[in-house]
């Protein structure tokens, strides 16, 4: 080191220490991994902008960026129409994906580690921000990984992709920070971590405000009640089930048991805070030609048994159980693919199956009575002229958009709810 006044208290102090090969290997790791995440987030984020335009679209599912573009359903596809996908829903049509700041954070990871690969000195401090920085997508992933797993019940390769990434950038600054000298302490003053985090944020807000700028203005979409109302929405013939009378907004879903749709919407729907402001009715109509006469093709095999069930469950004459009518639907969406498969092979073993599953429902099943409810239930259909695909959701009697109903689902319902509530208050 040089003999100048700098120098000499750079020597005494150990304030500095200059980053050799031991130590720039490890930065170079977080650089990589950094970039790897940065990428997988990129390429998630750039699916969930796809689908503000309200149209169904691919989305990337494998462990390489960019590879597996599916257009049915998927682990990413549900994990991307999960509620927890993006925040700010009820404000923003689809909300601001996780993804995109996912994005800004290994941006930022990115920049620190080589920032710190190329000086020619670093400090301890700054190996230490970088480490606390990298803690942030770890605890991250930990807590989402969680979510999928628990609350989602689907895994995302992209997003283990992420997750892998925010591991190996931690572990990679873990050993930058311990092989730099712990005599390297770096300066007293709090200044420069206010303006390293200030930097994070940085790339945080910049990246949101050109997310936001970039949304197309097709993604607010219609006015709520704009794709058709009902004609009767009462319920003369006490077809409905109750799902949910926290609320007092009425609201009446249109659900098939055994549609893969219906289960994701009623995971996204029930995740929703803003389920508790509904009182919730369903209207049974199976997409089974075995007792729906309006397809011509079985599309969910076994669903006419399956609200039969539901129906015998909440019961047929004045007293009602519609606790029982909801375990048995939560049920059927639980089980949509074991049932619809024993359908397939043989409808009676999967009638029995029902009956041995929940007791209530034996002699009631296959009776007259239920199937002539179950019919009145498609007429009701019939009368208010809904198209013939579930889910449907109409609120006060106005229908949401089909593609208001997955990223769209906060938002356009609180504007639906808000809107009831406006007339109401006319009244």
């Amino acid at each position: 080191m040089m003999d100048t006044p700098s120098g000499r208290i750079a020597q005494d102090t150990g304030e500095f220490n200059q980053v050799q090969g031991p130590s720039r290997g490890p930065l170079w790791g977080v650089a990589a991994f950094a970039l790897l995440g940065a990428i997988f987030s990129a390429v998630s984020t750039n699916d969930f902008m796809q689908h503000l335009d309200r149209q169904v679209h691919s989305i990337h599912c494998s462990f390489i960026p960019g590879a597996g573009a599916e257009l049915g359903e998927s682990g990413c596809r549900t994990v991307m129409m999960s509620p927890y996908s993006s925040f700010f829903r009820e404000s923003l049509w689809g909300g601001i994906p996780v993804s995109l700041w996912s994005l800004a954070t290994f941006a930022f990871l990115a920049y620190r580690a080589l920032l710190l690969a190329f000086k020619r000195s670093a400090t301890r401090a700054e190996a230490g921000f970088l480490l606390l920085a990298t803690g942030l997508p770890l605890g991250m992933s930990v807590l989402y990984g969680a979510l999928a797993m628990f609350k989602v019940g689907a895994s995302c390769k992209v997003c283990v992709g992420i997750y892998v990434a925010s591991i190996g950038a931690f572990v990679a600054a873990l050993l930058a920070w311990r092989r730099l000298s712990a005599a390297a302490q770096g300066p007293a003053s709090r200044s420069p971590y206010v303006l390293w985090f200030a930097e994070g944020v940085g790339f945080v807000v910049v990246l949101t405000l050109v997310y936001l700028a970039a949304i197309p203005g097709s993604a607010a979409g219609p006015k709520p009640g704009s794709c058709g109302s009902l004609v009767q929405g009462d319920d003369p013939a006490g077809v409905m089930v109750e799902l949910s009378s926290r609320g007092k907004v009425p609201a009446i879903e249109v659900v098939d048991p055994l549609c893969p749709a219906c289960r994701g919407f009623e995971a996204r729907l029930a995740a929703s805070p803003l389920q508790s402001r509904l009182a919730l009715k369903g209207v049974l109509f199976p997409l089974d030609s075995t007792c729906n006469w309006m397809v011509t093709e079985t599309l969910h095999p076994g669903a006419c048994a399956v609200s039969e069930a539901i129906l015998c469950a909440q019961g047929l004459g004045s007293d009602k159980d519609p606790e029982g009518a909801r375990r048995l639907l939560s049920y059927a969406l639980k089980h949509q693919e074991e049932l619809r498969a024993a359908a397939q092979k043989d409808e009676a073993a999967l009638r029995a199956r029902l009956e041995r599953d929940f007791p209530k429902v034996k002699g009631c099943l296959g009776g007259t009575a239920v199937k002539n409810k179950l019919t009145k239930s498609l007429r009701w259909a019939v009368a208010n002229a809904i198209p013939v695909l579930t889910p449907q959701l109409f609120v006060r009697d106005r229908r949401l958009c089909d593609e208001d109903t997955d990223l769209g689902l906060e938002y356009t319902l609180r504007r639906a709810i808000a809107q009831t509530d406006t007339k109401a208050g006319k009244k």
